[in-house]
């Protein structure tokens, strides 16, 4: 299995006042099923929305859908980066509507201080799953994709090669009841090759950071 992603920015910013107190939310569209993404690949709807309805059922609904802050690099929840909790996932055609309280804790608050500081913020889903590709030649998410959590990123357009790169360039399998990543030596030429043609001069530096982390875990 696969760790992955996909960003969008199509969300907005709501405060409330609640006991004197104000409240961040952000809503929009969360997920979206039907259209090949910025990533290049398509989630089929009953894929999608069957995975929606049951995070919708264990997690949102029973108060445990968490998300973090930033990129995470395993599907694993980390408690120390929580940032935020989705109150409300709905469906409307493909699109996949959400609802998220940010929260006061330590990376809830550096996402409040960034919506202050009028930093645009965007929403990144993360799931576990293989691809297989369609007879259009693009990859298609594949019916044993879960949900892990929606994270809130300050940077939506770096996840095109920063984040593809560091999480898409592992697969996920299961050992002794664990999930563990193994480097892909394909999905590491895939990465040298977009940072290349695709990322601007200055994220260089970070791929040739993360391609070196890799070399030493061969």
């Amino acid at each position: 299995m696969l760790l992955i992603t996909e960003v969008n920015d199509n969300v907005n910013l709501i405060t409330e006042e609640v006991d004197g107190e104000k409240q961040y939310h952000i809503d929009g569209v969360f997920m979206q099923a039907e259209q090949k993404n910025r990533n290049g690949r398509v989630y089929p709807s009953r894929t999608l929305m069957n995975e929606v309805q049951r995070y919708n059922n264990e997690y949102v609904k029973t108060s445990r859908a968490m998300g973090e802050l930033g990129h995470p690099e395993g599907p694993q929840l980390n408690l120390e980066r929580v940032s935020h909790l989705i109150k409300e996932l709905r469906i409307d055609g493909d699109n996949v509507y959400g609802k998220a309280k940010i929260l006061d804790t330590p990376y809830g608050k550096i996402v409040k201080d960034l919506i202050k500081e009028g930093v645009k913020i965007g929403v990144s889903s993360r799931g576990m799953g293989s691809l297989k590709q369609n007879d259009k030649g693009i990859n298609e998410v594949q019916d044993d994709f879960t949900l892990s959590a929606v994270d809130i990123v300050a940077d939506p357009s770096a996840p095109d090669a920063y984040v593809q790169g560091i999480m898409e360039g592992k697969e996920w399998v299961w050992e002794n009841g664990i999930l563990t990543s193994r480097t892909i030596e394909s999905h590491q030429k895939h990465i040298r090759r977009a940072s290349k043609t695709e990322i601007e001069e200055s994220k260089l530096l970070l791929f040739a950071d993360f391609l070196s982390k890799l070399s030493n875990t061969k």
